[in-house]
Parts: C-alpha cells; sequence; structure tokens
C-alpha cells in the first residue's frame, strides 16, 4: 500500500474539514481521504500564489471564512505566526483544531489564550506527537523531581543548508552543533525544525527539557533521540525517520501523525 493511499472508512457523506496552510504536508493529507470522503477548506494567503490545487478543495484567504464554514476540524500546517493568528478563533468558535507547529506554543500568552478558547467552548486542542513517540513515558516519570530529560534533534547536511552557510561551512565531515538550551529558545531559532522538541517539553511539565539540535554527515534520516534518567529508571529512546520527499526538513511521519490526530478527532466528535 503507498505510504499515503486513503483507507475505507465507510463514511456514507463527505465530512467538511479545514486546512491551515497549503504546502506539501496539506496535500498529502488531502491524499489521505478517499474520493467524496472529505471537502477541504483551505485557508491561503492569496489565490495567487498557489501552484498546485486539489478538485476538493475550497479556497479562501480570511480566517472568518473559514470559520463560517463550520469544519468538522482544522488541522494547522503553516507556520507559527498563523498558528498564533487562526487557533485561537478557530477555538472560540466551537471548532476543534490540530496544530502542527507546536512550537508557537513557546509563546506564554498564546497559551494563555488557548487555555481560556479551549475552556469556554469545549473545543479540543489537539498537539500530535509528530515525529516522536514515548511522551506517554516521559510524561509519567516527569512526576518525580529527580528526572533529568534531555533531547537530541539529529539531522542530515540536506536539512541544514542555508544555516550552514550563515556559519561558513559547506560539506562538514564531523558533526556540528547548532544549538544546546531551552526548547522555547531553540522553537523560536529554528520555527519550521523544533516542534518535536516543544512537544517533549510539554510532556514533561514541570520538569525542565535540555535541547540539542545537531547537523549529522553520517545520519540518514532525521533522528530524534531521547534520554530520561530518574529513580523510576533510565530510558534511551530514537526515532529515524525518513524524510519527506518534498521538504528534507520535515519527516514523512509528521503527514501521518497529522492523520492520526485528525481521525482521534472526528472519532471522538461521531461518538459524542
Amino acid at each position: 500500500m503507498p505510504l499515503f493511499a486513503a483507507p475505507d472508512r465507510g463514511r456514507s457523506a463527505p465530512v467538511t474539514l479545514g486546512l491551515i496552510g497549503f504546502g506539501a504536508l496539506a496535500h498529502r493529507l488531502i491524499a489521505g481521504f478517499g474520493p467524496g470522503e472529505a471537502e477541504w477548506v483551505v485557508l491561503v494567503r492569496e489565490h495567487g500564489r498557489l501552484v498546485q490545487s486539489a478538485e476538493n478543495a475550497r479556497l479562501v484567504t480570511r480566517i472568518e471564512e473559514l470559520v463560517a464554514a463550520r469544519p468538522s476540524a482544522v488541522v494547522e500546517v503553516a507556520t507559527q505566526e498563523a498558528a498564533a493568528d487562526c487557533a485561537p478563533p478557530l477555538l472560540e468558535a466551537g471548532i476543534p483544531v490540530v496544530l502542527a507547529s507546536i512550537g508557537a506554543l513557546a509563546d506564554p500568552q498564546l497559551c494563555l489564550r488557548l487555555d481560556a478558547a479551549r475552556k469556554a467552548s469545549g473545543a479540543p486542542l489537539v498537539l500530535p506527537a509528530g515525529s516522536v513517540g514515548g511522551l506517554d513515558y516521559l510524561g509519567a516519570v516527569a512526576r518525580l523531581e529527580d528526572a533529568e530529560i534531555r533531547y537530541t534533534s539529529r539531522k542530515p547536511v540536506a536539512a541544514w543548508v542555508s544555516e550552514l552557510e550563515r556559519l561558513g561551512v559547506t560539506a562538514p565531515s564531523t558533526e556540528v552543533v547548532l544549538f544546546e538550551g531551552a526548547p522555547e529558545e531553540a522553537a523560536r531559532r529554528f520555527p519550521k525544525n523544533l516542534n518535536a522538541a516543544l512537544a517533549i517539553s510539554l510532556a514533561v511539565r514541570p520538569r525542565s527539557l535540555t535541547v540539542r539540535v545537531v547537523v549529522d554527515p553520517k545520519v540518514e534520516g532525521n533522528t530524534h533521540e531521547i534520554e530520561a534518567a530518574s529513580s523510576a529508571g533510565t530510558a534511551f529512546m530514537r526515532f529515524m525517520n525518513t524524510p519527506s520527499p518534498d521538504n528534507p526538513k520535515t519527516s514523512a511521519i509528521t503527514a501521518l501523525s497529522l492523520l492520526s490526530a485528525l481521525e482521534t478527532v472526528l472519532d471522538g466528535r461521531r461518538n459524542g
């Protein structure tokens, strides 16, 4: 079966779904639904910039138009700025949101606004695991005061070409550490690369998380390493994900994670 083949969900009528952004991830999400299963309302900045479209996608340029369409759920696959601008009014309108740009949550004021909107309307804000797993384990050990948790992002040179050029480095033969510090700062510095750091950070609160960003010419895929040590034991988790063919900064698993999160929201609405 192709990686993004649409399964038979047995739906008798198409469901209306929303997207924020219309890049590679958006097109993979649309491909994850079969013919006649979904009708998409896609929020974009402007129609004229689009190169590729989809038959079952209606394009809008204002958040008010997306809200008025009353989609069953909206998936944000754009930028941290788009997430900050669009997620609050959607939640306030009672529309569930699946957030890909989790790095936007580095802004504490946005977190407060999203939390207030979620509580007032009852609409869920879903934060998919994305390119990592084991968040349930990390959340459990984070209850212990002696827990120490460290995350290292390793990606091949192709994912960091512009960053290496700014450092004056070309074709490194050994690993280059681009950053070490707090996840909030990592997400601000690398908004298209470090959403996983924020996802892990949210899972382990109130414990702090140390983040390392490494360019590693020896790895072939986008690699995530999580180390956890506490009185409950030790753990080392390593995820090597195939880079998306459309964007080497993003793992192919990301679209699958978003599809899974969206299905969970839709199942909850049907069974609620």
